[in-house]
């Protein structure tokens, strides 16, 4: 069997028992069996099921019944409802379904297929429902994530110079006798990398799976040093940038986002290579270039010493894929507020948003 188009796309409301809705049954129609469902991505699959012989010529039409499967905890993403019903030419199984307006990444979906006849006054006969299906979304391929790339870049802006990276937490993470951290190995001597959050594009392939570290590098326009600001907490560790970026670090970009604010975020994986992280990235993750990219450079000069820079109109959230030692850095307490509106920590994206949104489910 070969692929063919959805033709004739619609949604339709679920027929009700009053039998408003403009179909009656068919007990003679085939009814849908063995579905199956294969090459999904985040919006689209190929559908194909059997059917039998009999009444198989009368079928004009296939209905598909697609929901989002229940969920009992809360809603963590704002999407708009699927359609409860799809209309499709009888074309030659199997067929591709692609809609980015009723399929979202990352989401596990229930569907159900029965076949319809067209009458001649324009309604249909219906066979019963074939048993239901479960399947979930994938995340963005590389070639979403290279569209929300280029999204990113035209944001970007003019770089500045910095020279550390720099992490905020609370006063017991950084004391070797504090609450014991997921973060935190026993001896209180490294910062060890976490499994990243649900925070940004709800498609992204890094949340729930990429581990690291998260760092910041954005500096104050007036100062060239990091803000005394954060929503993470008061302490903070400082680590010279050529410690975790250098030539012997691959460089992805990770996502783009906002939260419903003005303000936009960039996520940024920095792995060194041949590293655990840097496998993962590898075919996952747009790779860029170290020495040349709109929101971290790191540049060698001639006397061997290296120049960073990061973009100054995005907010860059770093991603190092490798245990840190803390003796590598300082530990000193910001003079600062901890603003806490501002964390990003599994933070919804803003799906209306037309400057960080493409056009594939949010």
């Amino acid at each position: 069997m070969t692929d063919s188009p959805l033709l004739d796309l619609k949604s339709r409301q679920r027929c009700d028992s009053a039998g408003q809705d403009s179909v009656d049954s068919g007990d003679d129609l085939p009814v849908p069996q063995h579905i199956c469902i294969s090459q999904i991505t985040c919006d689209s699959f190929k559908i194909g099921w059997d059917i039998e012989s009999a009444g198989r010529d009368r079928v004009t039409h296939y209905f598909m019944d697609l929901n989002k499967k229940e969920n009992t905890g809360p809603n963590k993403f704002k999407h708009k409802d699927v359609p409860t019903k799809l209309v499709a030419k009888a074309v030659r199984l199997p067929m591709m379904v692609r809609g980015h307006w009723f399929l979202s990444p990352r989401t596990q979906y229930t569907l159900s297929v029965q076949t319809a006849a067209k009458r001649p006054d324009g309604d249909y006969t219906v066979s019963k429902w074939s048993e239901s299906v479960e399947f979930c979304t994938a995340d963005y391929s590389s070639v979403h994530l290279t569209q929300l790339l280029q999204k990113a870049e035209a944001l970007a802006g003019r770089m500045l110079p910095f020279t550390v990276f720099y992490r905020n937490h609370q006063k017991e993470y950084f004391e070797e006798k504090g609450p014991l951290f997921c973060s935190r190995d026993p001896a209180c001597s490294r910062m060890l990398p976490c499994v990243k959050d649900d925070s940004g594009s709800h498609g992204s392939p890094i949340s729930g799976k990429l581990e690291g570290i998260f760092f910041s590098c954005n500096t104050e326009f007036n100062t060239g040093k990091p803000p005394q600001d954060s929503p993470y907490g008061p302490y903070r560790f400082q680590i010279q940038a050529d410690l975790l970026f250098n030539q012997s670090t691959n460089l992805y970009f990770g996502d783009f986002y906002c939260m419903y604010t003005s303000y936009h975020y960039v996520i940024l994986v920095l792995a060194p290579e041949g590293s655990k992280g840097d496998v993962f990235c590898k075919g996952r993750l747009p790779a860029l270039d170290r020495s040349s990219n709109p929101f971290l450079s790191c540049t060698e000069v001639e006397d061997g010493s290296l120049l960073f820079h990061h973009a100054q109109d995005v907010i860059l959230e770093v991603i190092f894929t490798e245990p840190v030692e803390l003796v590598t850095g300082t530990v000193t307490q910001i003079s600062g507020h901890q603003l806490m509106s501002l964390s990003t920590a599994n933070a919804k994206k803003d799906p209306s948003c037309k400057v960080c949104n493409i056009s594939v489910g949010r």
